[in-house]
């Protein structure tokens, strides 16, 4: 996990590596922590690594580690999935169901990201967007433009219609339009 989020965050091209640590890891991410399978995921992903195996088999991993996720890794592993055009539908509706009671962790930031990539991903987890809703108006004013930007394109794209949020965000974008 360590190299391989040591390459992509230097942006240093290394396909065959990349490949390697797919081929090796595979078999193992049953012993991977949450953390480790994050970031391999998330350095796949930015790596522009498309391994549909290897996201599949970290898919596997990630579901009974879920718990042990925070919200920034919710944002991270979904994010990465949506990067490399991972299909996972088990993994999104998972982490919807593992989120929504600890959506009071999420800052702004997370909510917002995490929003994006199930919008972005296609599942459809209305229940998971209802309760951002409900959670994200309390906090919108923590919210900078480009998270409220996120915020409204993932519900609409989501085809959510939560006219509080999109009133609420109305409302806080307004007197920041100068900015």
């Amino acid at each position: 996990a360590n190299i391989a989020w040591a390459f992509a965050t230097a942006g240093v091209p290394a396909p065959n590596l990349f490949n390697g640590i797919a081929t090796v890891a595979t078999p193992r991410l049953c012993e991977f922590n949450a953390k480790e399978l994050v970031n391999t995921a998330w350095a796949f992903a930015t790596a522009g690594v498309e391994a549909p195996r290897f996201f599949a088999a970290i898919s596997v991993a990630a579901l009974p580690r879920l718990s042990e996720f925070n919200s920034r890794d919710f944002a991270s592993i979904a994010w990465a999935y949506v990067k490399v055009g991972a299909d996972s539908p088990r993994l999104f509706d998972a982490i919807a169901t593992e989120a929504v009671p600890r959506l009071d962790e999420f800052d702004p930031q997370a909510l917002a990201n995490t929003l994006w990539s199930f919008a972005k991903s296609g599942v459809k987890v209305p229940r998971f967007f209802d309760a951002v809703a409900i959670a994200a108006l309390p906090q919108i004013s923590k919210f900078n433009s480009q998270d409220l930007s996120i915020t409204v394109w993932a519900f609409a794209t989501a085809g959510v219609n939560t006219t509080r949020v999109f009133e609420a965000i109305a409302d806080e974008a307004l007197p920041r339009l100068g900015e």
